[in-house]
């Protein structure tokens, strides 16, 4: 029997009309849909693709074990995560050997901080993979502030706001651009090392990108939280004709 295939569908930041022709064909023909959600949620993914799933296709939600419940450099993180992966990768290749192709969704861009890049490594060499790239969220958030990210020879850097705030500080000192990506918790130990760089005023917050509910605001007139699907970003000001 011919394998089937494991296709990590890049959905792009959260609307239907940004998804690319071939993940919407992928989607609406699929027989086999996965997808990442938190546990008693739909699922983010899920939701971007309402409406598109064939009313006769099964269904496969992974449930993550934990996510903000636990620090993640806690030796149990990383233990549940990758037992979660690992049963995850099992049930998809019980799919694909039984010759099924499965679309996995992936928000955003699949290679770009996503889940799925945790499956497709542990899938390699074992079943056929493919992937259909996404618009990444912090692309839909530049454009969501009317200005370029990058000019010329810009240097643009991306940062996690898990890091600490010394390497925060410094890498933002150190850039043209800047886009800063899970703020969630993190969003005073950000604004801390953008003081300490001297670039708070440079600053934008921008919420929910692409979707119904999106904001965009200096950074400076923000609360003290922010909602998960937050980005920070600095643009860039080179060189230019």
């Amino acid at each position: 029997m011919t394998q089937g295939t494991i296709y990590g569908v890049g959905l792009g930041p959260g609307c239907q009309d940004l998804m690319s022709v071939r993940a919407d064909r992928l989607i609406r023909g699929a027989s086999h849909v996965a997808y990442f959600r938190k546990k008693g949620r739909c699922g983010h993914a899920r939701t971007i693709v309402e409406g598109l799933i064939s009313p006769g296709a099964t269904e496969l939600p992974m449930e993550y074990p934990v996510t903000t419940e636990i620090p993640f450099d806690d030796p149990r993180y990383n233990e549940l995560l990758s037992a979660f992966y690992e049963r995850s990768v099992a049930q998809l290749i019980e799919m694909a050997e039984a010759g099924c192709d499965v679309v996995v969704l992936c928000e955003g861009d699949p290679f770009f901080y996503g889940s799925f890049m945790h499956l497709y490594t542990r899938l390699l060499n074992r079943v056929p993979v493919s992937v259909v790239p996404g618009i990444t969220g912090m692309s839909a958030a530049w454009t969501a502030t009317g200005q370029p990210i990058t000019w010329g020879d810009d240097i643009m850097t991306v940062l996690m706001a898990t890091l600490p705030e010394e390497a925060l500080a410094e890498r933002i000192a150190q850039t043209d651009a800047l886009v800063v990506m899970k703020i969630g918790r993190n969003l005073a130990k950000l604004r801390r090392a953008l003081v300490q760089a001297g670039r708070e005023e440079q600053a934008w917050l921008i919420e929910y990108a692409a979707m119904t509910q999106q904001r965009v605001l200096p950074l400076r007139e923000v609360g003290e939280s922010v909602p998960y699907f937050s980005i920070v970003l600095i643009h860039g000001n080179g060189r230019r004709p």
